[in-house]
């Protein structure tokens, strides 16, 4: 696997032109950027702090907030979906991401995960429900995964919902702020989770007969710090991962069945202290990222463009970035990055979630009290 390279070199960073000037919330701008000339609209904003979206049959597009709310929007319009289970909102933690399921237009099924309250603390939970008729209300609420360590702390929950071919679904975890339990195979923290769809554990599974040695059987790779990007590679069907670095470190990965990520015996970023992290950069039987940035740019959400709207972005990775306040086009080749390119840089504030819509658009969603739903057309 390619190793990593630090993305703030100057001959690796293409940076966009942009016109700055002030931003209101109802402004369509324009910017030109390497590839393509981009307009970017505000489709609704008065969201507080939203976490994830996704896209209905309908047009309609469902959106999270991380203090508990669900949200449908249509035509920049906001209605309230009720029947959420009792969530935990504390610090990074409450109502996360959300995946409409690819049948939804016959058996109106979404995903969710969120943080659950329980023994100990709270810890990252994944449950489908049904969208009413009349897409008012959550119901046959089914709770699908629930991590088995309850802890307190308002960190490091993950979590991104991915649905995979042959009715399976992955989500991330975070280490929950307690770096150690990314390498503890009894804990489902630090880790990506892969499932069936009624949250039982698929056969295939790398530990799912491992039973006697107290290794959790949903467990896919290990080793990850804080995963809150996910989506499918296009091309190869792969599932890709970003996540959190400490100070510096961020990531890009792909996890493969069975294999450790290193997190917090290798990294290439530093405690907060500015220590040395565990072993450093490597060490035996822990994978390398095929990415990393340093400084870091606090990644969330990610998705590979799969559209017509952008055709110079095809197969590119976007990836929203909370710290420099951008969405960033990572160049893909095969399992290599070539390249990167930095949009939006302080233009609409931190950027949480990044996704592409049937209609080949780019949505985002801005993380604030007021935080906005963006939407990304060609100029």
């Amino acid at each position: 696997m390619q190793r990593s390279f630090r993305a703030n070199l100057p001959l690796i960073v293409l940076l966009s032109a942009f016109v700055y000037a002030p931003s209101p919330a109802n402004a369509v701008d324009s910017y030109n950027t390497q590839k393509h000339s981009i307009v970017v609209e505000t489709v609704a904003d008065g969201l507080d702090q939203p976490w994830g979206m996704t896209e209905l049959p309908d047009g309609s597009i469902l959106v999270t907030e991380k203090g508990g709310k669900l949200w449908r929007i249509e035509n920049g319009n906001k209605t309230e979906v009720t029947g959420l289970p009792n969530i935990s909102a504390t610090g990074q933690g409450g109502l996360l991401d959300i995946a409409a399921d690819e049948d939804f237009q016959n058996n109106r099924k979404i995903y969710f995960t969120w943080s659950e309250p329980g023994p100990g603390g709270s810890g990252t939970a994944l449950s489908s429900a049904r969208l009413s008729d009349d897409n008012q209300a959550l119901e046959d609420l089914t709770l699908l995964f629930s991590m088995n360590k309850k802890s307190q702390g308002g960190r490091h929950f993950g979590s991104r919902i991915i649905l995979a071919p042959e009715d399976k679904i992955f989500i991330t975890t975070g280490d929950r702020g307690e770096p150690d339990r990314a390498q503890d195979y009894s804990d489902h923290a630090g880790a990506v989770i892969r499932l069936n769809r009624d949250g039982s554990v698929p056969d295939d599974n790398p530990h799912a007969a491992a039973g006697d040695n107290n290794t959790q059987p949903e467990l896919w790779s290990k080793g990850h710090r804080n995963p809150q990007g996910a989506d499918l590679n296009p091309q190869s069907g792969e599932l890709w991962i970003i996540e959190h670095g400490a100070r510096g470190g961020d990531e890009v990965n792909i996890p493969v069945a069975g294999k450790n990520y290193g997190w917090p015996e290798i990294s290439y970023g530093r405690h907060y202290s500015g220590q040395k992290i565990g072993q450093g950069f490597e060490a035996p039987g822990f994978e390398q990222p095929i990415w990393y940035w340093d400084p870091s740019i606090a990644p969330s959400g990610a998705a590979f463009y799969d559209g017509d709207l952008f055709p110079e972005w095809q197969g590119d990775l976007l990836v929203a970035a909370l710290k420099f306040q951008m969405l960033v086009r990572l160049e893909v080749d095969g399992d290599q990055i070539t390249g990167e390119e930095r949009l939006l840089e302080d233009r609409y504030g931190r950027i949480r979630d990044v996704e592409v819509f049937s209609d080949g658009a780019v949505y985002l969603l801005t993380d604030s009290s007021d935080g906005r739903l963006l939407r990304i057309t060609p100029g």
